[in-house]
């Protein structure tokens, strides 16, 4: 008697642990564990701009040769003047003709896309934890077993350096999509598409206006005594 209880109790945990065959709607799973960069100096956007600028010239590099030709943008947040600036600079560094006007050049475009989501997102920074195994002797548990051995007289700094990685603070409500294209009039040639966190203290930074939460009731006052 036993050993069919034992046995229906095992199968029953075995099949609550399987995903239904059918359901009216696709299961929510997670995406494999990615690490996307916190934008939190300016030194920062520059390597923005030198990275997507890279990433566009490779594939220009396939088409007649022109010069670029970026418009400058009156009503730009400082993340996107900067960045603009340092695409022109990168170009120009890199032995690239950059036009003042847009007659018979390329046309460069950028586009920035804010992006905020719910506040207090799940953390996962690390795995793992550093412990003490002997005197000058410390673990981190969790991460490559061909470096989860650490023997150093500062263990602690072995820590953070293992950690400095990972960016400080909360996960970020807000992120940031950015694309460079490069064309002209009937096509696009190249384009690059990043994503990046971005600070929730530094929004504004980013042309990202805060919404007024303040609530306002008008009442109208008819007649009198």
């Amino acid at each position: 008697m036993f050993f069919k209880v034992a046995t229906a109790t095992a199968l029953a945990a075995a099949l609550a642990g399987c995903a239904v065959p059918y359901s009216p709607a696709p299961i929510a799973a997670n995406f494999p564990a990615a690490r996307q960069e916190k934008l939190q100096a300016a030194s920062h956007w520059n390597a923005v701009a030198d990275h997507i600028e890279q990433r566009v010239v490779t594939e220009m590099k396939k088409h007649p040769q022109r010069p670029f030709y970026i418009a400058a943008d009156k009503d730009a947040s400082p993340f996107k003047r900067a960045v603009t600036n340092q695409i022109v600079t990168s170009l120009v560094k890199d032995g690239f003709v950059v036009s003042r006007t847009p007659a018979g050049a390329w046309n460069v475009e950028l586009d920035i896309q804010a992006v905020t989501f719910t506040p207090n997102r799940p953390q996962y920074r690390y795995s793992g934890a550093h412990t003490a195994l002997a005197t000058g002797a410390w673990v981190l548990s969790d991460i490559d077993p061909a470096v989860g051995l650490v023997s150093l007289a500062g263990a602690a700094d072995a820590f953070r350096w293992f950690h400095s990685q990972f960016a400080g603070g909360a996960t970020p409500k807000t992120e940031l999509i950015v694309t460079l294209s490069v064309g002209d009039q009937f096509r696009y040639y190249a384009r690059s598409t990043s994503a990046y966190y971005v600070a929730d203290t530094d929004r504004a930074l980013y042309g990202i206006k805060e919404e007024d939460t303040q609530l306002t009731k008008v009442f109208q006052v008819q007649g009198g005594r």
